[in-house]
């Protein structure tokens, strides 16, 4: 009997999050998912009279095709993938890992390669399709959240299938404010840091393009960035993890990063001249994702959090800086972790991770659960 949580998310994916229509095309890209799953998407989407178009991965060869790989390699693959992509109006990835460090012994030369090549793919589907993009809720992962897999499994399908019609509503004032504001200033521990979001825009994330989801995201103007801030979140990236990050800005461009892996941090922000700039500043507050589980796209939304983003903008808030690399940083700014303040413009639109202004209180986690 299938689990009718499959056949709930099935049908928020293919619904509400991608919208698809009879008679388009949509790319399941399954890794790691369990058949049963896959299968219940695909019949959400025929129910709708689309396509679905499936690739099928583990993350176990991922990991053998990037050790190895090499420039020919890689263009092929980004030129089959390209084809595939321009043919389907949406995309749906589900990302499960038994280890969310199965990539950590793959050589850095060989990932950047890899990502700056098929980068084109990437941009195509953010831009070109109506997608979304979720995790799979597996044991590493409930390890990851210090949580066991049942109860981890619990919270995932409470997050995933949560009402964003609810919280799109609540969103719409914080957009709006992001999207006249021009001076920022974040404080926390370690962190003093002065940006400018002038002209850039924003754009609030409903459950359209992430599950889970709950931000409102802009973007620097590049070179305005000065001043330092310090991550109390955990981040792993090519399957290497990282604590403690310490950014320092002069101008827009990172001058120093520390870290407890620095070499490493060091490298990924060497990739290409773009990764030293920011392409995103966005505030998180899906209430039911309180505590970092090492994985971005819950971490990202963590009541009371912001991110900052070494490497490539969004073309939607784009100040203009590309990159192989999208690296969002989290900073949970709640009082048990040390809480902190964000400022628009000379007001306090945030503290210890609440809202303060009338009309952002809906925000807060109580008001949107």
């Amino acid at each position: 009997m299938t689990d009718p949580r499959y056949t709930k998310l099935a049908k928020l994916l293919v619904e509400y999050s991608t919208e698809l229509k009879k008679g388009e095309r949509v790319l399941l890209d399954m890794i790691d998912v369990p058949d049963e799953f896959s299968i219940e998407l695909m019949r959400a989407v025929r129910n709708v009279g689309a396509t679905p178009l499936i690739e099928v991965r583990h993350t176990r060869i991922t990991r053998e095709i990037l050790k190895d790989t090499n420039a020919q390699h890689a263009a092929v693959v980004r030129d089959v993938e390209m084809f595939r992509m321009k043919k389907v109006q949406a995309y749906i990835a589900i990302r499960g890992s038994a280890n969310a460090s199965e990539t950590a012994d793959v050589p850095s030369d060989r990932m950047a390669l890899y990502s700056k090549t098929l980068r084109p793919v990437l941009n195509y589907r953010v831009n070109k399709t109506r997608w979304v993009v979720l995790r799979w809720p597996t044991p590493s992962m409930a390890q990851g959240a210090n949580m066991s897999t049942e109860a981890f499994e619990n919270l995932y399908f409470d997050v995933c299938t949560m009402d964003y019609r609810k919280m799109a509503k609540a969103m719409a004032p914080l957009e709006k404010r992001m999207k006249k504001a021009d001076r920022v200033h974040l404080k926390a521990p370690g962190t003093d840091l002065t940006f400018s979001i002038k002209g850039i825009g924003a754009k609030m994330c409903k459950g359209d393009r992430n599950i889970p989801d709950g931000e409102v995201f802009s973007c620097p103007v590049k070179d305005s960035v000065n001043g330092q801030i310090t991550f109390n979140t955990p981040t792993i990236y090519s399957g290497s993890k990282f604590e403690n990050v310490r950014l320092e800005f002069q101008n827009g461009k990172i001058i120093k990063a520390t870290a407890n892996n620095t070499k490493r941090l060091n490298e990924i922000l060497d990739t290409d001249a773009g990764a030293r700039y920011i392409g995103e500043f966005s505030l998180g507050f899906n209430p039911y994702i309180l505590n970092p589980m090492c994985d971005i796209l819950f971490d990202e939304k963590i009541a009371g959090s912001l991110h900052f983003t070494p490497g490539q903008a969004y073309e939607v808030c784009d100040n203009g800086n590309r990159s192989a690399v999208h690296w969002d940083m989290v900073l949970i700014q709640r009082p048990e972790w040390g809480g902190g303040e964000i400022w628009f413009d000379g007001e306090l639109i945030r503290k210890d991770g609440m809202f303060l202004p009338k009309d952002l209180k809906p925000l807060n986690p109580a008001n949107l659960k």
